[in-house]
């Protein structure tokens, strides 16, 4: 692949109905400068599918960095695009509630249609129930527990990539990043390992849009019952004998051994999917990147050193979730808008991941970046993410390891893009391994 800052956007159509929940698919997306600035609606999944995203966010930081929608679905809310906006939000927990729900859609209380499941969930959650409850299970990713499973997830990355072809088209995102990501959350449940990909289709069924890979959100209620169902046996057998594993520390914890069985059910995604989603996406975000920039994948081969340095650069430019939602508890201005209490905030973080004031050359990727832990893709203040450090160690070894082997991981045809615009990943990633 060529290096280039380019997407697969349509460049020069003339506006469309690119923001209308009707907008047909196979149609060109239409340029970002083409549309009015107060039709732009960034919660549109098929921007992030065709990957034309890029334009609109940078009109928006330049033009409206704080834009208002108000859409007769989700309601009135505002998107945030500039990075220190984001984060000033981010921090400030006392304005900016999570308690009412982290992406856009119904708030807590609010009557929900009869397929849909109201459950609960620590992130979407204020202190203290928040704290009490994180508190629970921060200790499987502290630092101790990390060093435990290094060895670990070293041995798991040797076994996967050793059965991979030489030579041979096949995709990425199932054979690795799914694969590993899969392995680990089974062993911090401590899941039956034979039955891992449960663990898979449970997380994209959370995220998942109806009409993707599940019909209804009638089917999507009735999967997510059967990971309730499957995880509660565990539950009550680890109350009897806990190990050191995820469900045990739920069950066994003072803030969580009662809870109900909608609230164990949220927890549990907010798990399963914080610990699959985002780092499987950023497995084969990264690989996408260096072909991208093959000055970049020579600076590798030159140096595998500035892996460590590499991995947060990754993940600043993959942005695996694209936005967090915070509601506003007061009123308040932001850049001289008017935010009203009970109004959503959306925090686009992969669009302040881009934001030239902070990251230079911030559509490239630059694998030495001086400043690439400052990204926003761990969130900040008390809901930055809890595993960050096993994200990163995962993909650390990851790469060593791919570095001992291959000179090359090719990209050979266009990834499939998750439609989401919250969930930002891959479904298909064509490559071609070429051995040192």
């Amino acid at each position: 692949m060529a290096e280039t800052n380019a997407t697969t956007e349509d460049q020069n159509v003339p506006p469309g109905r690119a923001f209308l929940e009707t907008f047909d698919p196979d149609e060109p997306i239409p340029n970002a400068y083409d549309v009015p600035l107060e039709e732009i609606n960034m919660v549109f999944p098929q921007l992030f599918a065709r990957d034309a995203i890029w334009s609109y966010f940078e009109r928006l930081r330049n033009e409206d960095p704080v834009h208002l929608n108000d859409h007769p679905a989700a309601g009135r809310y505002w998107s945030l695009t500039r990075y220190d906006d984001i984060k000033a939000v981010d921090t400030d927990h006392q304005r900016f509630s999570s308690a009412q729900g982290i992406t856009l859609g119904s708030r807590v209380g609010d009557p929900l249609p009869e397929d849909e499941l109201d459950i609960d969930m620590f992130i979407a959650m204020d202190p203290p129930r928040h704290d009490e409850q994180r508190a629970t299970v921060a200790p499987i990713v502290a630092p101790s527990g990390l060093k435990q499973l290094e060895s670990t997830i070293r041995s798991r990355v040797q076994t996967i990539l050793d059965s991979l072809p030489l030579g041979e088209e096949f995709n990425w995102v199932d054979k690795v990043s799914i694969e590993l990501t899969t392995q680990m959350l089974a062993t911090l449940f401590d899941f039956p390992f034979e039955e891992r990909r449960k663990l898979t289709r449970w997380s994209d069924v959370a995220t998942a849009a109806p009409g993707t890979i599940i019909e209804s959100e009638e089917q999507r209620r009735n999967e997510l019952l059967e990971c309730l169902e499957y995880f509660t046996r565990l539950f009550n057998e680890r109350k009897e004998k806990p190990g050191f594993d995820l469900v045990s520390m739920l069950a066994q914890g003072k803030a969580t051994k009662d809870m109900q069985p909608f609230e164990f059910l949220g927890n549990l995604i907010l798990l399963i999917v914080g610990g699959n989603d985002t780092t499987r996406n950023s497995i084969s975000g990264g690989v996408l990147a260096l072909n991208q920039f093959p000055s970049q994948y020579d600076k590798l081969r030159d140096n595998v050193g500035i892996i460590p340095n590499m991995v947060p650069e990754i993940i600043r430019w993959q942005t695996p979730l694209a936005y967090m939602r915070r509601t506003a508890n007061e009123d308040c201005e932001i850049r001289g808008k008017s935010i009203r209490k009970d109004d959503q905030l959306l925090m686009w973080y992969v669009s302040g991941n881009r934001d030239e004031a902070v990251f230079e050359r911030a559509n490239e990727l630059v694998i030495d970046r001086k400043n690439a832990r400052q990204h926003l893709s761990f969130g900040f203040g008390l809901h930055r993410c809890m595993g960050n450090r096993l994200a990163e160690m995962q993909l650390r070894v990851l790469w060593e390891e791919i570095m001992q082997r291959f000179e090359m991981v090719e990209v050979v045809g266009e990834p499939v893009r998750t439609l989401s615009s919250f969930v930002k990943g891959y479904s298909e990633l064509p490559v071609v391994l070429h051995a040192k």
